[in-house]
């Protein structure tokens, strides 16, 4: 399992600080509802501020000299003791998981051997190869299903984009209050789990500069996008329409 590093959480409890002083909340708030800590720490989905590890963390906050530095340890703690997470279908860098019985969402994570970027022109016969993959098992298994969904950073990125039908590409929208969520946070990691130094530079300047709440979003290089498409428009961009009877 991938193990982020401190200036990961460093970024976090920054942005919660800014976000606490112009929207008036408390701190433990904004960590709550601006940062990806919960679900760092384990703690499941529902963002419950009474949770007893959430209160834990936040009551040794108060007494620590370094956010950063508390956080950090406390997310190793709870690492060690947090149960596995649920095993998506996994085919090299993607892999999905079913929501409902009628829509698939789609995950990346870099999985490539190479040291050469996973989107990188000269490995997309690879990754075309691993949806083709993932979507031949979808058609199988999940018979009932008609959409593909997903959020993510990355959809931004015309070497992502490609990967898809153009429809998938072109249904993206800005996905609203995802600073809970990894799928906003992970443009700022590396496949080893530590800080992209120049994100993190253009962050923490628009950061510096923010004065007003709607200011916190842009704050962000790259905005969490979320994608909407007929998972039939998936079946014929990787040539799987002749399986079981497909039209």
């Amino acid at each position: 399992m991938l193990q982020y590093s401190k200036a990961f959480f460093g970024l976090q409890t920054d942005f919660a600080a800014t976000a606490a002083t112009l929207t008036g909340a408390t701190l433990a708030q904004a960590l709550l509802d601006h940062t990806n800590l919960y679900v760092r720490f384990g703690l499941g989905r529902g963002f419950d501020g009474a949770h007893p590890a959430w209160r834990r963390y936040v009551d040794g906050l108060s007494q620590a000299p370094d956010r950063a530095d508390w956080t950090y340890r406390f997310y190793l703690a709870q690492v060690d003791r947090a149960p596995p997470p649920a095993p998506h279908e996994r085919f090299g860098c993607f892999s999905y998981e079913v929501q409902d019985a009628g829509c698939v969402r789609i995950h990346f994570a870099n999985a490539d051997p190479l040291a050469v970027s996973p989107l990188g022109i000269e490995r997309l016969p690879a990754r075309l190869r691993e949806l083709r993959a993932l979507f031949a098992h979808v058609r199988r298994h999940h018979r009932a299903a008609v959409r593909v969904v997903g959020t993510s950073w990355l959809h931004n990125l015309r070497a992502y984009q490609r990967c898809f039908p153009p429809g998938y590409a072109a249904s993206a929208t800005v996905a609203a209050a995802k600073f809970r969520h990894l799928p906003l946070w992970g443009q700022f990691l590396d496949r080893h789990g530590a800080v992209r130094a120049d994100r993190a530079e253009d962050f923490m300047r628009r950061l510096s500069r923010a004065t007003a709440p709607q200011h916190l979003a842009p704050c962000f290089p790259l905005q969490a996008l979320a994608v909407d498409a007929p998972v039939v428009a998936f079946y014929r961009f990787y040539g799987l329409d002749d399986l079981h009877g497909a039209t």
